[in-house]
């Protein structure tokens, strides 16, 4: 399950979680992020239990977005351990998600 996330659960909600965790940063005018939301559902429920998702309206948590340098979305980063060790930006494949996640569990 994909769960929202605001500026202010961000650092609870994926800078101090156990597991790694992707947080797909977007906005509801963007149509490459509408496109790829179905794909971040999937990941979700593929690796529920080994890799929390999560998304973060970029429109309404600005705050996130400057912190993270987000210039452009859809734009996926991946953290490990509270810090971010990889990133995706604009419409990636779902095989794509699929090798930096198994280089982020590994």
């Amino acid at each position: 399950m994909v769960t929202e996330v605001t500026d202010s659960n961000f650092e609870a909600e994926v800078l101090q979680s156990d597991i790694p965790v992707m947080v797909d940063f977007w906005a509801p005018w963007c149509g490459p992020c509408r496109a790829l939301a179905p794909t971040v559902d999937k990941v979700a429920e593929e690796y529920a239990g080994k890799v929390k998702v999560v998304k973060l309206n970029t429109d309404d948590n600005p705050e996130s977005a400057v912190k993270f340098r987000i210039n452009s979305i859809p734009n996926l980063i991946f953290f490990k351990g509270g810090k971010p060790v990889e990133q995706l930006v604009g419409s990636v494949d779902k095989t794509k998600i699929d090798e930096v996640i198994q280089k982020t569990l590994s």
